[in-house]
């Protein structure tokens, strides 16, 4: 998907110092960002344990929660994540991030109208975002529901980031769930003409050729939700289904 970079605004206050900004008048943003700073940096169970005691004195910190829900879905922790996640949601109802990483938690625990439910309002707060429309078309394809929808949601995000391979792999994977073989093809081929070294896109297309089987779905430590490194990145969730 797409680096963290362009858009997903880290649950970590800025960096920089200016005379009009205090960024870390709270001393619980401080360490909220050295969480984020362990967590960009492939530690989430570091991040997890100085995330922790800082939320049990300020369980007021939005930033804090959306930050942990992100590290408990990396450990593999789905209903902590799922808190974290709701506990940010409460706090920061116009924040589409817990919706969104809420949704996903949601998709993994098999909650699947509640997913598209969540997926659907992270769009409704921030419509201009591809990274939503994204999810909204993996918590329908995980349902195996309104395939339709999924497709229309895969190219609502290629219109709004032409250039992210991840969007034209889900635009693929949901054109076959159709039937649309011929179509699906040509969509994992630009993902793959876009980021030639994704094995997963690529094993998708040699399935829909007829050159390998679907794969069992796998878990993978240490990816960035709605993110990932340039080096050594870790293959992204959402692309991890049979």
């Amino acid at each position: 998907m797409t680096d963290l970079a362009q858009s997903d605004r880290l649950a970590a206050p800025p960096a920089g110092h200016g005379p009009a900004t205090r960024p870390f008048a709270d001393p619980a943003d401080l360490t909220v960002a050295r969480a984020a700073a362990l967590f960009e940096h492939l530690q989430p169970e570091n991040a997890a344990e100085v995330l922790a005691p800082a939320l049990a004195a300020n369980p007021g910190s939005a930033a804090g929660w959306i930050l942990m829900a992100r590290v408990r879905l990396a450990l593999d922790q789905v209903e902590p994540a799922l808190d974290a996640a709701s506990r940010a949601v409460e706090l920061a109802p116009d924040d589409p991030r817990p919706l969104g990483i809420a949704s996903r938690a949601l998709t993994l625990l098999g909650r699947h109208d509640e997913a598209m439910s969540m997926a659907y309002r992270a769009v409704v707060v921030e419509p201009k975002n591809p990274l939503w429309h994204d999810r909204v078309a993996w918590a329908l394809l995980a349902a195996d529901r309104q395939l339709g929808d999924a497709e229309q949601a895969a190219r609502t995000a290629i219109g709004l980031d032409p250039g992210e391979a991840h969007y034209y792999f889900t635009h693929g994977v949901a054109l076959a769930a159709l039937g649309h073989v011929d179509q699906a093809r040509q969509a994992l081929l630009t993902s793959l003409r876009l980021e030639p070294g994704n094995p997963v896109a690529k094993h998708r297309l040699d399935v829909l050729n007829g050159e390998a089987v679907p794969m069992a779905e796998k878990k993978k430590r240490g990816w960035k939700l709605f993110g990932r490194k340039e080096d050594n990145r870790p293959a992204r969730p959402e692309e991890y289904r049979p």
